[in-house]
């Protein structure tokens, strides 16, 4: 059975028990929580494993509109997406269900939730849109490059980076509102105990769109197999990376996490 996961920004819960009947009156399994609001504990990890279990198609999320701009809980989400879609074979379909009739843009959330579908709690037709999302067909995203979220509250937070395919010749990592502690370089999936870096670079001030980042870089090879690791103090508003350049202008990709 196809499921969806519901996380509660709003603690109504007489609401949530409604939602759950509801999905369930149409097939769907249904599971949720609610939201706690911890970057300090990665409160957001909570529901990770069960985001990214194959029979979970959809997360649903519920709030009003000054949930979803509050800097942590957009910070908490984003990197909540972003994790479950580095782990899931197939992008993770997200419908944001807001209170009130301000509604939610998603082209104005950070850049893991642009893909949401917005729709009114008190609009007609919620169950038919369930069951629409969930069974809306899915096919794997083509990306140039690889990004996950590694960490815990006892190793911090880890950023790992690579090629979809090919190579780079080296990474570049940058943090806005945020300081880059440590960098690494090993194998994809997982933390290494130990790396030879070739050529680090630190502290390097880079501005794209009027932000300004802090940059730190190495010219190990990286690839499918070979990733780039940036441990990061702080909750950055945005992140940058991309393959090494030593010219002036670069390609480089920007993911807006508030």
């Amino acid at each position: 059975m196809k499921a969806v996961f519901l996380t509660a920004l709003t603690s109504s819960q007489d609401f949530v028990k409604q939602f759950f009947a509801l999905a369930k009156s149409y097939g769907l399994d249904a599971a949720g929580h609610f939201w706690i609001d911890d970057l300090p504990n990665m409160a957001w990890t909570a529901p990770l494993d069960i985001l990214t279990d194959p029979k979970t198609v959809l997360w649903a999320i519920i709030g009003g509109k000054t949930d979803f701009e509050k800097p942590d809980i957009r910070y908490g989400l984003s990197l909540l997406a972003l994790a479950a879609d580095a782990r899931k074979p197939y992008p993770l379909k997200i419908l944001i269900l807001y209170e009130g009739e301000a509604g939610i843009v998603p082209d104005e959330l950070p850049t893991p939730l642009k893909n949401a579908e917005a729709f009114p709690l008190s609009g007609k037709g919620l169950g038919a849109k369930l069951v629409a999302r969930a069974h809306q067909p899915t096919s794997p995203l083509s990306k140039e490059y690889f990004i996950d979220f590694l960490g815990s509250e006892q190793i911090g937070q880890w950023f790992e980076i690579r090629p979809a395919d090919g190579s780079w010749p080296g990474a570049m990592f940058g943090a806005a509102g945020a300081d880059i502690l440590f960098q690494a370089v090993g194998s994809a999936g997982r933390l290494p105990e130990k790396t030879v870096l070739n050529y680090p670079m630190q502290g390097m001030k880079l501005t794209l769109g009027g932000v300004e980042y802090i940059a730190w870089a190495a010219q190990n090879e990286i690839n499918p197999e070979t990733a780039y690791f940036a441990k990061i103090d702080g909750y950055p508003s945005a992140i940058l990376f991309g393959p090494y350049s030593d010219e002036a202008a670069a390609d480089v990709y920007v993911i807006t996490l508030k």
